[in-house]
């Protein structure tokens, strides 16, 4: 008996191991645990490409590789004379992931449109907090009271109505925050008295059904298949979360993964050099600064901001910090970055008129924290090392640096407060390709206390970003943008320090992973050679 059990679970071993050898799996090296499964109340890349851009779709879609957007869950859609009613055409029969902890009963229809974004907005209902301290940072900044409405016209039509024209609207709807969820889902959750699981179990219309997660260790997924755009090349997705990037490269290296995010520089050339790996690269569609609180003193004092950003030597931060990898930053938007305003000057590293600047401002024996970021990101490889050439470049001018840093989240929660002491390194990855995503979401009056670290109001930059994003012309918006980035470098609550190049290295047996220039990782559309 004992032999025929042993004989039986040789062949159930056999079975399991043959289909696994079957099956396609593709093992992506990822920098960090993602925050949560729900897109909507976070803001980190890692939680995207483990959420949004996996499991779940939007009403648009950008095009991969590109920032243009294609026709996503929804077909179609047509705006109002006056610009103020966007009407959505919904696909038809789009299935909600079937998994072995819920089962829709149902296609996706007009309801999950208006529940996913009325949930973001309703203070007062269940799922605007149904995790402590959540918040939808990214509607606010991105919409804030504009949508006024968000209605079924029938199931498979909806209409967003505005306050005022926003031209920003449709690629707006391609970002993660407004990825569409099950509403069926999250009626059973809260029958159940189990919202949270909304947050753990995702449910999506993606390319990609979840299938477990070890916290940080491994994100399991497979491929969706009943998924509108076509069950995938890939049978089995896995996210090796690894957060040393040269530990990333040694497995990369080792056949271990076959795709890592984010390579130090230092590694790119080796990576380069290996027979069996190829690396992409393009311009990265970013920026990195030094990001003073303006609401501060001395940093009230845009001459003690532009004296500060006469004594960095950014150049010296390019080749230390990014190997040579980027280029310094003299604009809030990167060159790649239509309206870029190529006529702006950067100020001059000139130590010596930055000490006479702080004189003249009647700023001495100075001492101030720049913070540094714990993490590793495309715009701002190592922070901590720009932090000590700063320091030392600020020393070089009677300016005391005290370097302080705190775990990630906690760091962007602090440098949002109005109240944050002193300039903070951090930095930006374009999420829609609009110039409103940088110079409104990080610099306009009404995002300081959020993404607006340099907690900077100026009247008459507000003005211009705001009318540009209810013009339709693109070279009406471009001229706005131009003005506003001059009256930036005038004021300069920031000292823009670096735009890099962005690699991703990868085996020569991937094929169809394309880079992506708002910083996405992409896996629909991937295959992997057997």
């Amino acid at each position: 008996m004992r032999k025929k059990l042993t004989f039986a679970a040789a062949l159930l071993a056999a079975s399991v191991l043959g289909g696994v050898a079957n099956a396609k799996t593709l093992v992506y090296c990822a920098e960090a645990s993602p925050e949560g499964f729900d897109p909507a109340p976070y803001t980190a890349g890692q939680t995207f490409d483990a959420s949004s851009r996996t499991v779940f779709n939007r009403l648009v879609e950008f095009d991969h590789g590109k920032t243009t957007v294609s026709p996503g869950l929804a077909e179609s859609w047509s705006i109002s004379d006056d610009g103020k009613e966007y009407t959505f055409k919904l696909r038809k029969g789009v299935k909600f992931a079937a998994t072995d902890y819920f089962t829709p009963t149902r296609d996706f229809n007009a309801d999950d449109v208006v529940f996913s974004f009325q949930r973001q907005v309703d203070k007062n209902g269940p799922w605007f907090q149904y995790i402590p301290g959540i918040a939808y940072q990214y509607y606010n900044d991105q919409f804030g009271d504009n949508i006024t409405k968000v209605e079924k016209v029938d199931d498979l039509t909806v209409k967003f109505t505005l306050k005022e024209p926003a031209i920003t609207l449709i690629p707006t709807l391609g970002m993660d925050f407004a990825s569409i969820v099950s509403k069926e889902y999250a009626d059973k959750l809260q029958a159940d008295k189990t919202p949270e699981l909304f947050n753990q179990k995702p449910i999506g219309t993606g390319p990609f059904i979840f299938v477990d997660y070890q916290t940080d260790a491994a994100i399991r997924y497979k491929a969706n298949p009943d998924y509108w755009g076509g069950k995938q090349k890939i049978d089995d997705l896995v996210f090796a979360i690894t957060t040393d990037p040269a530990v990333r490269a040694q497995k990369l290296k080792a056949g271990e993964c076959n795709i890592m995010s984010y390579p130090a520089p230092a590694d790119i050339a080796g990576l380069q050099a290996d027979p069996n790996l190829k690396v992409d690269e393009q311009e990265g569609l970013n920026v990195g600064a030094l990001m003073y609180n303006t609401q501060q003193k001395p940093f009230d004092d845009v001459r003690v901001r532009k004296a500060l950003n006469m004594a960095i030597n950014k150049k010296a931060i390019i080749d230390a910090v990014f190997q040579g990898a980027g280029q310094v930053a003299v604009n809030p938007i990167p060159p790649t970055m239509w309206s870029y305003n190529k006529d702006v000057k950067d100020d001059p590293y000139d130590p010596d008129a930055a000490k006479k600047m702080l004189e003249e401002a009647g700023v001495k024996d100075l001492k101030m924290n720049v913070w540094a970021m714990p993490v590793s990101r495309p715009y701002m490889p190592n922070a901590r090392r720009t932090a000590e050439l700063i320091q030392a470049d600020f020393a070089k001018v009677g300016v005391t640096v005290n370097i302080v840093s705190y775990d990630w989240g906690e760091y962007l929660k602090r440098a949002s407060a109005v109240d944050h002491d002193g300039a903070v390194i951090v930095g930006w990855t374009g999420d829609n390709g609009d110039p409103d995503n940088f110079l409104g979401v990080l610099l306009s009056c009404a995002s300081v206390g959020s993404n607006n670290r340099a907690e900077w109001c100026n009247k008459d930059f507000d003005a211009l970003i705001n009318k540009a994003k209810t013009v339709s012309d693109q070279a009406e918006r471009t001229k706005l943008y131009e003005q506003a980035q001059v009256i930036f470098k005038e004021q300069a609550p920031w000292a823009t320090l670096a735009h890099s190049k962005v690699f991703m290295p990868m085996q020569k047996t991937v094929s169809g992973f394309a880079m992506d220039p708002l910083g996405i990782h992409r896996f629909d559309g991937v295959d992997i050679a057997e």
